[in-house]
């Protein structure tokens, strides 16, 4: 199937299209929908996307973090730019990563959303990574089954009251096999995907975190196609990437900047060479208005993955057809509500 130009620039952002000169042929559609800060969208209407950013974060701790800590309208500013500028090179989605205990504002987000023209995604779960200082203490205390009615509410009645709905289930585990606790949470987020059809995306530590969390999935009857591997640029062995990616989960490699430019264009491109770019996501954690710092800190833009990563990647020798893979259809397949049950 064939698009003209003005529906194709509407998909990909001008900034791509200038860019990147990518062809124009139309990705495929794809049933179902997807939770975004705005409300539901179908999820073809994505566009090009980056799948783990931040906005705000407040690394206070789960017993110190409340919303009077920051101003809201400082935070705005801020951001606003960064998001604006996003836009202008051809992003039409940004997935906001921050999960609740750390941050986490969606009517922040929907206000910035609705200012920039972004399309912004916010979610459900809890953070077990950096000593368990994000969870807050009932996520000790209740069971699996008790955190996913928690979550399960947000996804079906909105977060603290603002009916805003999350598009995805955001945890976060330690390296190495899984504690009890961070079982637990892989436990919860396998439970909501099984009642919501939510994506699970974990902060995970290592290859042997992903593997362990895999398994619990799989424990739960949870399709390894409903999680993602976020992070996966943290192990080294791009052995266990493709593992993970075989077994048909999503591997993220985020974190891109100059000073990672080439490791990260080796493991995208070793997943081209086996085969595997329909399981592999990029983006580049960045962000964010740092709670706690004078006038929010410094502010790191959304801007490498066009300039810099992706015009390194065709220098490899990928071209629009695997670009349009890893920033359009990927994501797409990836947020879809989708319940994916072995």
């Amino acid at each position: 199937m064939r698009i003209g130009r003005r529906d194709f620039v509407s998909e990909l952002g001008a900034g791509v299209c200038a860019g990147l000169g990518l062809s124009m042929r139309s990705s495929v559609a794809a049933a179902g929908s997807i939770n975004t800060v705005r409300g539901p969208l179908a999820p073809a209407k994505l566009g090009v996307t980056l799948m783990h950013e931040h906005v705000l974060v407040d690394f206070a701790g789960a017993d110190k973090i409340e919303k009077g800590r920051y101003d809201p309208d400082e935070a705005f500013n801020l951001a606003l730019p960064h998001l604006k500028k996003a836009y202008e090179l051809g992003c039409r989605t940004l997935v906001e990563c921050t999960p609740a205990y750390i941050g986490r504002d969606p009517v922040l987000l929907r206000r910035l959303s609705d200012a920039s023209g972004l399309t912004l995604l916010t979610n459900t779960g809890y953070y077990g990574a950096g000593a368990n200082k994000y969870l807050p203490r009932h996520a000790f205390d209740e069971s699996a089954d008790q955190l996913a009615r928690r979550w399960i509410e947000e996804a079906r009645g909105g977060i603290e009251g603002s009916g805003i709905k999350p598009g995805f289930i955001k945890i976060g585990v330690e390296k190495g096999s899984l504690s009890e606790i961070h079982r637990k949470l892989a436990r919860a987020a396998a439970l909501t995907h099984k009642e919501t059809g939510l994506t699970i995306a974990s902060h995970t530590g290592d290859g042997a975190a992903a593997l362990d969390q895999l398994d619990v999935l799989r424990q739960e009857g949870v399709a390894a196609a409903a999680f993602i591997w976020v992070h996966a640029q943290n192990e080294s062995n791009a052995a266990v990437h493709i593992e993970a990616a075989r077994r048909g989960a999503w591997v993220e490699f985020d974190g891109i900047s100059q000073q990672s430019l080439d490791r990260h264009v080796g493991f995208v491109r070793n997943m081209i060479d086996q085969g595997l770019v329909r399981r592999t996501l990029i983006s580049m954690d960045a962000g964010w208005y740092h709670v706690g710092e004078p006038g929010g800190g410094r502010y790191r833009g959304y801007e490498a993955v066009f300039l810099l990563f992706l015009p390194a990647l065709r220098k490899t020798g990928a071209g629009d057809r695997r670009i349009r893979v890893l920033m359009v259809d990927n994501p797409r397949l990836a947020l879809e509500q989708k319940i994916r049950l072995l």
